[in-house]
């Protein structure tokens, strides 16, 4: 009986294991850093029960970390921000899960808002400078992905809408 079945032509699968693709140790591309991101951000239940608000400064939370990247849950009150920074070598994206945020840059100012799973996303790249602010009247929360994990967070000189900036104190608080 002849028989043309995958099995047949490709031979046992297992004995090809060196043509599979190796598992991804963490996500490797911005959209599998964003699809973390809104998975994350789904799971209301896992993120929201944990939100603090602290009256003198931003409050975070280190919520997950895996290999060579770490996620971090902030709230902010109306006015606090994080002043101009960049997060060093480490590559960032973050998004809103509740209330709004603004972001400054030497580009310009931009708002992000929460909603439909943290669908307002923004990538930040090594070395970077921004800063983030709640500018609005209500709290807001936001998620944080880092890779490699945050280590550093050089500050910079605030200059209105950021043009050039000096180096300054370092803190690795996440933003």
């Amino acid at each position: 009986m002849n028989s043309d079945s995958d099995l047949q032509i490709a031979g046992d699968i297992l004995a090809v294991q060196h043509l599979l693709q190796p598992a991804r140790e963490h996500p490797g591309t911005v959209a599998e850093f964003a699809g973390l991101a809104r998975s994350v951000a789904a799971d209301r239940a896992l993120w929201a029960p944990l939100v603090e608000y602290d009256a003198t400064t931003r409050w975070y939370h280190r919520l997950r970390t895996g290999p060579g990247y770490e996620v971090w849950l902030l709230s902010w009150l109306p006015g606090q921000g994080t002043g101009p920074h960049d997060h060093g070598r480490s590559s960032g994206y973050f998004t809103v899960l509740e209330g709004e945020l603004t972001e400054r840059t030497e580009g310009g100012v931009r708002t992000l808002t929460g909603g439909a799973q943290g669908a307002s996303g923004r990538v930040v790249a090594p070395g970077r400078v921004h800063e983030i602010v709640n500018d609005s009247l209500e709290p807001a929360v936001s998620l944080h992905l880092y890779f490699p994990g945050l280590t550093e967070m050089p500050m910079r000189e605030p200059v209105g809408v950021i043009h050039s900036f000096a180096p300054s104190a370092r803190s690795v608080a996440p933003a």
